[in-house]
């Protein structure tokens, strides 16, 4: 293959070498850098995700490597690892340590107590503005599935080209299979930017009715939470939005408790008037509940999804079954339940059955207290 061709003295270079080379160079950019919240509880993988041990440190998969790890294996192969930053609760700071032994101390952000992702990320660009006020910034989940990484990887590289070159939000829409509830959906405008279209709206977890409607309608695609943008373009819309937060943030003041408990979608992307998104397809799942679990794991050919021990069922359809490796569930005549066990907490219900989990969650805080949370 030719890759440059010398015409009187000149050397032409050829598109895909071109191509090639701006790929390399935005890859090792040292301007561009990744944000991964990983402080999350996962209460709705309760009682598998626990406070002391969440989700994003399990290995769902068998794979020997927990979320947050492969999250991070994910992203090095996209930015230096030295402008890698991991957002979580003061009380993982050993469990982040363990798990991502690359990181220096330095690149652990401990959160003193627990807020949604806009003060969080807040945070974070405001430590990474002391280290390069030029930085492009990749905001990403600890708990997301991706099945296509070559094409994840060139999805993160033009998004990084686009943010680093326009003052706009990115973030990045994945289109439907399926009219699922558990999602935030994104509403395409006409306006558009080459690949990249402007948002018209953003709908949080609409009734199965809506999610139907918004499927056939081919408008709409689904939120990945995965948001890309230059350091500056993000802080002046937090200053032009959310002015309190940098008050609390900016110029050396860290005041993260007194920071509103908001996400980063109703804060800023929803209010935003620069917010685009690129539309991608790299199997992407977001790993927040049961459900989703289950549609993403393998299955037998019952449709039943054991994760870690030994199971043996009988007469068993569309079920979860989550035990500690070396126990042995014996189950027979359930369709479309959750039977998960750890430590000392069995749980069997409807594995669709999201707020029965969170009720379930509060009930035994409240009645039994933290040692079976």
């Amino acid at each position: 293959m030719i890759y440059g061709i010398r015409n009187n003295g000149i050397l032409k270079i050829s598109p895909i070498l071109a191509e090639t080379l701006k790929r390399f160079y935005i890859m090792t950019n040292s301007n561009n850098y990744c944000v991964i919240m990983g402080g999350g509880i996962g209460s709705r993988f309760w009682p598998y995700s626990r406070k002391n041990f969440p989700k994003q440190f399990l290995d769902f998969f068998g794979t020997g490597r927990s979320l947050i790890q492969q999250t991070f294996d994910r992203y090095k192969k996209i930015v230096p690892v030295e402008n890698i930053f991991v957002t979580t609760n003061v009380m993982y700071k050993e469990l982040v340590q363990e798990q991502l032994p690359e990181l220096d101390e330095s690149q652990i952000l401990l959160e003193p107590t627990r807020r949604s992702t806009a003060p969080c990320i807040a945070w974070a660009s405001y430590h990474i503005k002391n280290i390069n006020p030029n930085a492009n910034i990749i905001v990403a989940p600890s708990d997301h599935l991706i099945i296509k990484e070559d094409e994840f990887r060139e999805a993160i590289l033009k998004g990084l080209e686009f943010v680093s070159n326009s003052p706009q939000l990115l973030t990045l829409g994945i289109k439907p299979n399926r009219p699922e509830t558990g999602y935030g959906y994104i509403q395409i405008d006409e306006e558009k930017r080459g690949d990249f279209y402007k948002v018209k709206t953003f709908i949080e977890k609409p009734q199965l009715e809506f999610a139907k409607i918004f499927v056939e309608s081919e408008e709409f695609y689904w939120n990945s939470g995965i948001f890309l943008w230059n350091l500056n373009t993000i802080l002046e819309a937090f200053n032009e939005i959310m002015p309190e937060v940098c008050s609390k943030l900016a110029d050396g003041e860290e005041d993260f408790a007194s920071c509103p408990n908001i996400s980063i979608d109703y804060g800023i992307m929803e209010k935003a008037n620069n917010v685009f998104v690129q539309l991608c397809d790299f199997g992407w799942a977001d790993l927040g509940t049961w459900g989703s679990l289950y549609d993403v794991a393998p299955k037998d050919e019952n449709g039943n999804v054991s994760v870690n021990g030994n199971s043996l069922v009988y007469d068993c359809h569309d079920n979860v079954i989550v035990v500690p490796e070396g126990k042995l569930a014996v189950i027979k005549d359930l369709e479309g339940y959750l039977v998960a066990a750890r430590d000392n907490v069995l749980l069997i219900c409807k594995k669709d059955d999201e707020s029965a989990i969170r009720k379930f969650v509060n009930d035994v805080q409240i009645k039994l207290g933290d040692q079976f949370v």
